[in-house]
């Protein structure tokens, strides 16, 4: 399709995605004052929110209050939400340019980064994303087994979310039950052998890429003593350099924070989780087909040309005893039907947001926000000026006439086209009802909500 001017009704945009980067994209556009902007959001999922209610620690309540905000652009009169739609499947991106003059694509990043060594794929071997969705409630994860007569666990990575598998983990039952984790998974933790969980990261302290607060919180556990070795935490004097000139008040207050959680001594907790630095996975060990173990090799510092401090391999080894692994390295976008894709990235190729093609031209009317935009970088809040950005770029297209050319824009034709080939679309008036039932049920037992995790019950509860 062609541009043909700028529109002269409202501009009707479809946004791929409902997480944050989805709602500040919508928030952003609606904040213009002088365009007539209507938004059509689309997820795969019967439910909203994305990455903050299948990602966020379920004992981690107030950074999911960020949902306020995208409810509040939810019951926006320009807004519809069509969720169980999966684009690319239900729907197709040629389908959408019949509607829409702008398509956003923000659909995340929604597989783990691999490890690349021997073993990873054993028996007891799982990938971090997975245990996260799967005590979150994802309906596609609900089923996945992780054997929790496991005695020792490792966690591979020291970002937060690596501390909030690990933390999860450490909690005690009565922790857990305050919370809105998913029912199976509270009974099945419950039940949990685990005694020994250790992280492990590659480059030291100053590098480790969690937050003050998270590890803060990993000295504050119930149930479970926090160790760290002292010779891991002090900084070598590359780092020493490199914290001092930083001038970063925060790094140094988690240098603080780590040095004074390696003096502590065990005071006998039912559980240990350990933290160490230096060290990385060379091989998953594992008997008759099960995990046993990793080999890990010690590592050293050196500066790269970035500036940045990477780690080396030493030639010093050590074989630890696990019997469960989570691989918590990063997550990874994945291919988008009829977009272009970097594969090493794991994103849409894209010039602040305006997709391109294979001879780095827009394509137009096409644009990505969030982590398929830029990678899996950043917290919630890193999404708003990110979906700025974007919707900066758009509004400039609007401006100058570059945008699709559909052939049936009203929201009447839109809706028609979902309804025929998705007759199971949840509105948002469905999910609101999906919600209220959630939150009644936890409130009956003393919790925030007990989640629908299963897409079965949650047609059921719709049409009652």
């Amino acid at each position: 399709m062609t541009p043909r001017g700028r529109p002269a009704g409202p501009i009707r945009i479809a946004v791929i995605g409902s997480g944050p980067a989805a709602f500040y994209v919508v928030e952003h556009l609606f904040k213009q004052r002088d365009r007539e902007v209507s938004v059509d959001m689309y997820e795969r999922l019967p439910t909203p929110f994305g990455l903050v209610r299948f990602g966020v620690a379920p004992d981690h309540p107030k950074i999911k209050s960020v949902i306020k905000v995208y409810e509040r652009l939810a019951g926006d009169e320009r807004f519809r939400f069509f969720g169980n739609v999966d684009i690319g499947t239900d729907v197709l991106l040629g389908d959408l340019c019949r509607h829409y003059h702008q398509i956003c694509f923000a659909t995340g990043a929604q597989t783990d980064r691999r490890l690349g060594i021997p073993g990873e794929d054993l028996a007891g071997s799982h990938a971090a994303t997975e245990f996260v969705a799967w005590y979150n409630g994802h309906p596609e994860f609900r089923h996945h087994v992780f054997d929790l007569t496991a005695k020792r666990v490792a966690v591979i990575g020291i970002g937060n979310v690596a501390v909030d598998v690990a933390r999860i983990l450490c909690r005690t039952h009565e922790e857990l039950r305050k919370t809105d984790i998913a029912d199976y998974a509270l009974e099945a933790l419950a039940k949990s052998e685990v005694e020994a969980v250790t992280m492990l990261g590659r480059r030291g302290p100053a590098q480790a890429a969690f937050t003050n607060p998270e590890v803060r919180e990993l000295g504050e556990l119930e149930g479970a003593d926090i160790v760290m070795r002292p010779d891991e935490v002090a900084l070598d004097d590359l780092s020493a350099t490199a914290v001092a000139d930083s001038g970063d008040r925060a790094l140094a207050k988690k240098i603080s924070i780590l040095e004074d959680l390696s003096m502590r001594e065990p005071v006998g907790k039912a559980r240990n989780l350990t933290v160490r630095f230096l060290v990385s996975p060379v091989e998953v060990i594992g008997c008759e087909g099960r995990v046993t173990g990793l080999r890990l090799v010690h590592n050293r510092l050196e500066p790269r040309d970035g500036g940045d401090l990477r780690a080396v391999p030493t030639d010093v080894y050590e074989d630890l005893p696990v019997d469960l692994v989570f691989r918590s390295v990063g997550y990874h976008g994945i291919p988008l039907a009829d977009l272009p894709f970097d594969e090493r990235s794991g994103t849409v190729p894209n010039d602040q947001g305006r997709v391109v093609g294979e001879t780095g031209d827009p394509l137009l009317g096409v644009y990505v926000a969030g982590w398929i935009k830029r990678g899996p970088t950043g917290v919630i809040g890193t999404n708003k000026p990110d979906a700025g950005e974007t919707v900066g770029r758009m509004l400039e297209d609007v401006d100058r006439g570059h945008t699709l050319s559909p052939d049936a824009p009203s929201p009447g034709d839109a809706a028609g086209m979902v309804a025929q080939k998705q007759p199971n679309s949840v509105s948002y008036a469905d999910w609101q009802r999906l919600d209220r039932l959630e939150i009644e049920a936890g409130q009956a037992v003393g919790r925030p909500r007990i989640k629908f995790t299963r897409m079965e019950d949650v047609f059921a509860a719709i049409n009652d």
